[in-house]
Protein backbone atom coordinates (compact mmCIF):
# COMPACT_ATOMS: atom_id res chain seq x y z
CA UNK A 1 0.00 0.00 0.00
CA UNK A 2 2.79 2.40 0.91
CA UNK A 3 4.49 1.93 -2.47
CA UNK A 4 1.22 2.77 -4.21
CA UNK A 5 0.83 5.93 -2.12
CA UNK A 6 4.39 6.99 -2.93
CA UNK A 7 3.75 6.49 -6.65
CA UNK A 8 0.57 8.59 -6.45
CA UNK A 9 2.49 11.36 -4.72
CA UNK A 10 5.29 11.31 -7.30
CA UNK A 11 2.77 11.65 -10.14
CA UNK A 12 1.54 14.90 -8.58
CA UNK A 13 5.00 16.48 -8.18
CA UNK A 14 5.56 19.91 -9.75
CA UNK A 15 9.15 21.15 -9.87
CA UNK A 16 8.14 24.82 -9.85
CA UNK A 17 5.98 24.24 -6.78
CA UNK A 18 8.83 22.36 -5.08
CA UNK A 19 11.04 25.41 -5.50
CA UNK A 20 8.28 27.68 -4.18
CA UNK A 21 7.50 25.44 -1.17
CA UNK A 22 11.15 24.97 -0.30
CA UNK A 23 11.51 28.75 -0.08
CA UNK A 24 8.76 28.84 2.57
CA UNK A 25 10.31 26.00 4.56
CA UNK A 26 13.90 26.93 5.40
CA UNK A 27 16.08 24.01 6.50
CA UNK A 28 13.42 21.43 5.55
CA UNK A 29 14.75 18.79 3.18
CA UNK A 30 12.99 16.29 0.94
CA UNK A 31 10.22 18.59 -0.28
CA UNK A 32 8.84 16.96 -3.44
CA UNK A 33 6.49 19.72 -4.56
CA UNK A 34 2.85 18.58 -4.30
CA UNK A 35 0.04 21.06 -3.72
CA UNK A 36 -1.81 20.66 -0.43
CA UNK A 37 -5.33 20.40 -1.94
CA UNK A 38 -4.14 17.34 -3.87
CA UNK A 39 -2.76 15.78 -0.69
CA UNK A 40 -6.05 16.48 1.08
CA UNK A 41 -7.90 14.68 -1.69
CA UNK A 42 -5.57 11.69 -1.27
CA UNK A 43 -6.10 11.77 2.50
CA UNK A 44 -9.88 11.56 2.09
CA UNK A 45 -9.49 8.60 -0.24
CA UNK A 46 -7.17 6.81 2.18
CA UNK A 47 -9.53 7.49 5.08
CA UNK A 48 -12.21 5.49 3.23
CA UNK A 49 -9.93 2.49 2.75
CA UNK A 50 -7.63 0.54 5.09
CA UNK A 51 -6.34 3.66 6.83
CA UNK A 52 -5.09 1.80 9.90
CA UNK A 53 -2.73 -0.23 7.73
CA UNK A 54 -1.64 2.96 5.99
CA UNK A 55 -0.80 4.73 9.26
CA UNK A 56 1.08 1.69 10.53
CA UNK A 57 3.26 1.45 7.42
CA UNK A 58 3.53 5.08 6.27
CA UNK A 59 7.04 6.34 5.57
CA UNK A 60 8.57 9.65 6.65
CA UNK A 61 10.94 10.07 3.72
CA UNK A 62 9.46 13.32 2.40
CA UNK A 63 7.65 16.43 3.58
CA UNK A 64 4.58 15.36 1.61
CA UNK A 65 4.41 11.87 3.12
CA UNK A 66 4.47 13.31 6.63
CA UNK A 67 1.90 15.96 5.70
CA UNK A 68 -0.36 13.26 4.25
CA UNK A 69 -0.24 11.22 7.46
CA UNK A 70 -1.42 14.23 9.44
CA UNK A 71 -4.24 14.86 7.00
CA UNK A 72 -5.38 11.24 7.20
CA UNK A 73 -5.47 11.40 11.01
CA UNK A 74 -7.81 14.37 10.67
CA UNK A 75 -10.09 12.59 8.16
CA UNK A 76 -10.55 9.17 9.73
CA UNK A 77 -13.64 8.08 11.62
CA UNK A 78 -12.77 6.46 14.92
CA UNK A 79 -13.29 6.91 18.68
CA UNK A 80 -11.51 9.94 20.16
CA UNK A 81 -9.31 7.72 22.32
CA UNK A 82 -7.92 5.96 19.26
CA UNK A 83 -7.36 9.21 17.40
CA UNK A 84 -5.46 10.66 20.35
CA UNK A 85 -3.06 7.73 20.12
CA UNK A 86 -2.40 8.53 16.46
CA UNK A 87 -1.94 12.21 17.29
CA UNK A 88 0.51 11.31 20.06
CA UNK A 89 2.52 9.26 17.57
CA UNK A 90 2.42 11.95 14.91
CA UNK A 91 3.38 15.07 16.89
CA UNK A 92 7.10 14.09 17.21
CA UNK A 93 7.26 14.01 13.39
CA UNK A 94 6.39 17.71 13.14
CA UNK A 95 9.47 19.79 12.30
CA UNK A 96 8.03 22.77 10.44
CA UNK A 97 5.19 25.28 10.72
CA UNK A 98 3.39 24.06 7.59
CA UNK A 99 2.88 20.47 8.74
CA UNK A 100 2.03 21.71 12.22
CA UNK A 101 -0.60 24.21 11.21
CA UNK A 102 -2.20 22.04 8.51
CA UNK A 103 -2.37 19.11 10.93
CA UNK A 104 -4.02 21.22 13.62
CA UNK A 105 -6.53 22.69 11.20
CA UNK A 106 -7.60 19.18 10.23
CA UNK A 107 -8.34 18.03 13.79
CA UNK A 108 -11.93 19.23 13.65
CA UNK A 109 -13.04 16.39 15.92
CA UNK A 110 -11.80 18.67 18.72
CA UNK A 111 -15.17 20.43 18.58
CA UNK A 112 -16.82 17.16 19.61
CA UNK A 113 -14.61 16.55 22.65
CA UNK A 114 -13.11 19.89 23.73
CA UNK A 115 -12.49 18.83 27.33
CA UNK A 116 -10.54 15.75 26.27
CA UNK A 117 -8.40 17.70 23.83
CA UNK A 118 -7.80 20.46 26.38
CA UNK A 119 -6.43 17.95 28.86
CA UNK A 120 -4.42 16.25 26.12
CA UNK A 121 -2.72 19.55 25.23
CA UNK A 122 -1.46 20.49 28.68
CA UNK A 123 1.78 18.43 28.65
CA UNK A 124 2.61 19.78 25.19
CA UNK A 125 2.28 23.36 26.40
CA UNK A 126 4.95 22.57 29.01
CA UNK A 127 7.22 20.68 26.63
CA UNK A 128 10.81 21.67 25.90
CA UNK A 129 10.35 20.82 22.21
CA UNK A 130 9.58 23.71 19.86
CA UNK A 131 7.01 22.07 17.65
CA UNK A 132 5.32 20.19 20.47
CA UNK A 133 4.51 23.56 21.99
CA UNK A 134 3.53 25.11 18.67
CA UNK A 135 1.18 22.19 18.03
CA UNK A 136 -0.64 22.89 21.30
CA UNK A 137 -0.78 26.65 20.74
CA UNK A 138 -2.17 26.33 17.21
CA UNK A 139 -4.87 23.96 18.48
CA UNK A 140 -5.80 26.66 21.00
CA UNK A 141 -6.00 29.20 18.18
CA UNK A 142 -8.28 27.10 15.99
CA UNK A 143 -10.60 25.67 18.64
CA UNK A 144 -10.45 27.44 22.00
CA UNK A 145 -10.54 31.20 21.53
CA UNK A 146 -14.17 31.49 22.63
CA UNK A 147 -16.15 32.75 25.61
CA UNK A 148 -15.71 29.52 27.56
CA UNK A 149 -11.93 29.38 27.22
CA UNK A 150 -10.55 32.88 26.53
CA UNK A 151 -9.31 33.53 30.09
CA UNK A 152 -7.65 30.12 30.37
CA UNK A 153 -6.15 30.43 26.88
CA UNK A 154 -4.52 33.74 27.80
CA UNK A 155 -3.25 32.26 31.07
CA UNK A 156 -1.70 29.33 29.21
CA UNK A 157 -0.11 31.59 26.60
CA UNK A 158 1.43 33.76 29.29
CA UNK A 159 3.08 30.73 30.89
CA UNK A 160 4.71 29.43 27.71
CA UNK A 161 8.48 29.63 28.02
CA UNK A 162 10.60 28.59 25.05
CA UNK A 163 13.16 30.42 22.93
CA UNK A 164 12.11 28.72 19.69
CA UNK A 165 11.18 31.17 16.94
CA UNK A 166 8.11 29.19 15.89
CA UNK A 167 6.86 29.07 19.46
CA UNK A 168 7.19 32.83 19.85
CA UNK A 169 5.43 33.45 16.54
CA UNK A 170 2.62 31.07 17.50
CA UNK A 171 2.09 32.85 20.81
CA UNK A 172 2.07 36.22 19.02
CA UNK A 173 -0.43 34.90 16.49
CA UNK A 174 -2.62 33.51 19.29
CA UNK A 175 -2.57 36.77 21.26
CA UNK A 176 -3.54 38.71 18.13
CA UNK A 177 -6.53 36.44 17.51
CA UNK A 178 -7.52 36.76 21.16
CA UNK A 179 -7.50 40.53 20.70
CA UNK A 180 -9.62 40.41 17.55
CA UNK A 181 -12.21 38.19 19.25
CA UNK A 182 -12.03 39.61 22.80
CA UNK A 183 -10.40 43.07 22.65
CA UNK A 184 -11.22 44.22 26.20
CA UNK A 185 -9.91 41.10 27.95
CA UNK A 186 -6.85 40.92 25.72
CA UNK A 187 -6.03 44.62 26.08
CA UNK A 188 -6.01 44.16 29.84
CA UNK A 189 -3.59 41.30 29.35
CA UNK A 190 -1.35 43.33 27.05
CA UNK A 191 -0.91 45.86 29.85
CA UNK A 192 0.11 43.13 32.31
CA UNK A 193 1.89 40.11 30.86
CA UNK A 194 5.09 38.09 31.00
CA UNK A 195 5.79 37.94 27.26
CA UNK A 196 9.33 38.64 26.11
CA UNK A 197 9.74 41.80 24.04
CA UNK A 198 10.00 40.00 20.71
CA UNK A 199 6.78 38.00 21.21
CA UNK A 200 4.92 40.97 22.67
CA UNK A 201 5.87 43.26 19.78
CA UNK A 202 5.03 40.58 17.21
CA UNK A 203 1.60 40.22 18.80
CA UNK A 204 1.06 43.96 18.46
CA UNK A 205 2.24 43.83 14.85
CA UNK A 206 -0.18 41.03 14.01
CA UNK A 207 -3.04 42.94 15.65
CA UNK A 208 -2.30 45.98 13.48
CA UNK A 209 -2.22 43.76 10.38
CA UNK A 210 -5.75 42.51 11.02
CA UNK A 211 -8.49 43.86 8.79
CA UNK A 212 -10.91 43.48 11.71
CA UNK A 213 -9.22 46.11 13.88
CA UNK A 214 -10.21 49.78 13.60
CA UNK A 215 -7.60 52.22 12.25
CA UNK A 216 -7.69 54.35 15.39
CA UNK A 217 -7.14 51.29 17.56
CA UNK A 218 -4.18 50.27 15.39
CA UNK A 219 -2.62 53.66 15.95
CA UNK A 220 -2.95 53.20 19.70
CA UNK A 221 -1.57 49.65 19.52
CA UNK A 222 1.56 50.90 17.72
CA UNK A 223 2.34 53.23 20.64
CA UNK A 224 2.49 50.23 22.98
CA UNK A 225 5.62 48.67 21.45
CA UNK A 226 8.51 48.10 23.81
CA UNK A 227 12.11 46.92 23.99
CA UNK A 228 14.41 45.66 21.21
CA UNK A 229 12.78 43.76 18.37
CA UNK A 230 14.49 40.60 17.13
CA UNK A 231 15.07 39.84 13.50
CA UNK A 232 12.30 37.90 11.77
CA UNK A 233 12.69 34.80 9.66
CA UNK A 234 11.25 33.95 6.31
CA UNK A 235 8.70 31.19 5.90
CA UNK A 236 6.42 31.96 8.84
CA UNK A 237 2.73 31.37 8.39
CA UNK A 238 0.82 34.60 7.72
CA UNK A 239 -2.38 33.23 9.14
Amino acid sequence: MQNEIRKQIEILVEESYRIFSSGLLPNIKHVLGVRLPLLRKMAKQISKSDWRRYLQTAQDTSFEEIMLQGMVIGCIKCPPEERFLYIQTFVPKIDNWSVCDSFCRGLKFTKECPAQMWNFLQPYLKSDKEFHIRFAIVILIFYYIDEDHIVEVINRLDKVQHDGYYVKMAVAWAVSICYVQFPVITMQYLHRNHLDDFTYNKALQKITESLKVDRKIKKRIRTMKRGPVGKSKEGESKS
